[in-house]
């Protein structure tokens, strides 16, 4: 099994927790340097995308996400599989958890999935650091369309949003009221979240995770693009929902587990890089089976 870094995901956080990072900020671009520069080490090629997109208020704001493509894994004549995280962060939150926990998983995944590569793999990836998340979802919103526009054969995508938080304690978890009793109350698991569209994504996407020894993994796949439950659609798999795609959400529950979410106090030592590891390397191992078999 080729191995998760648990310093490299370290470092990562640390690297870019120094700064706050929210949208148009002059550190949101060092933070896109960063990224570029440890995925082009790894052998990506990345695509600047620059765009302009209103949120919720009508307030026009200006992004720009980040496309890698491998030279091995990247093929336009294969099916093609989407893996993205948000860069961005709130302007009060230095976003240890929401989103470094995931954007270094991504880069993890980046430099480990060519030194996996096999020349008979079915599908094709790209990697995607998200803009606008927290400006509601318009980074991903912005991603879903190009690949309508596009025409692409995308055959699922997976949003990693907050992956570091774990609290073995129990009743640390909260659930919403729906959910109460059909879901541990103990906030050590990370969860696989679908729509209606995603089941085989969801399958395949679980028996991944579960290849790791001793992570926890629960799934839930919610009706339709989930409108019941909002809290499934809070990050940028919810414009593929929409745009009729398979999607999922790879998550630690966010507000539903780390006190944290969106203060000043989401740190990189509140981390448990023990449980970042395994969802990592869960994530690696979900990833490579979809490129190797498709679903």
């Amino acid at each position: 099994m080729t191995d998760i870094d648990t310093q490299r995901l370290k470092r990562h956080c640390e690297q870019l927790c120094q700064s706050i990072r929210p949208a148009e900020s002059e550190e949101l671009e060092a933070a896109r340097q960063y990224v570029i520069r440890e995925l082009e080490a790894s052998g990506w090629q990345i695509e600047r995308h620059p765009f302009q997109a209103q949120d919720s208020m009508l307030v026009t704001f200006s992004g720009q996400n980040l496309i890698a493509r491998h030279p091995q894994l990247s093929n336009p004549e294969k099916p093609q599989f989407c893996i993205g995280a948000h860069l961005d962060t709130r302007p009060e939150s230095p976003g240890a958890d929401d989103n470094t926990s995931a954007v270094a998983t991504l880069l993890e995944l980046g430099r480990l999935l060519p030194q996996l590569h096999q020349p008979d793999w079915k599908w094709s990836i790209e990697l995607v650091a998200f803009d606008l998340e927290e400006n509601g979802m318009l980074g991903g919103a912005e991603h879903a369309q190009l690949h309508l526009k596009q025409q692409t054969d995308l055959r699922g995508m997976v949003s990693l949003e907050m992956l570091g938080y774990c609290d073995p304690t129990p009743g640390s978890q909260m659930l919403p009221r729906e959910l109460i009793g059909l879901y541990p109350d103990t906030g050590d698991f990370i969860a696989v979240v679908g729509n209606q569209n995603s089941s085989s994504l969801i399958d395949v996407f679980q028996t991944g995770l579960k290849r790791v020894a001793e992570l926890p993994v629960e799934t839930l796949q919610v009706p339709q693009n989930g409108e019941m439950l909002q809290a499934t659609r809070l990050s940028d798999h919810s414009p593929f929902w929409d745009a009729g795609f398979p999607a999922l959400m790879i998550t630690d529950t966010s507000f539903l587990r780390n006190p944290h979410y969106h203060q000043p106090t989401d740190t990189v030592d509140t981390l448990d890089f023990e449980f970042l590891t395994k969802v990592a390397q869960g994530s690696l191992e979900a990833s490579r089976l979809i490129l190797e078999q498709g679903y």
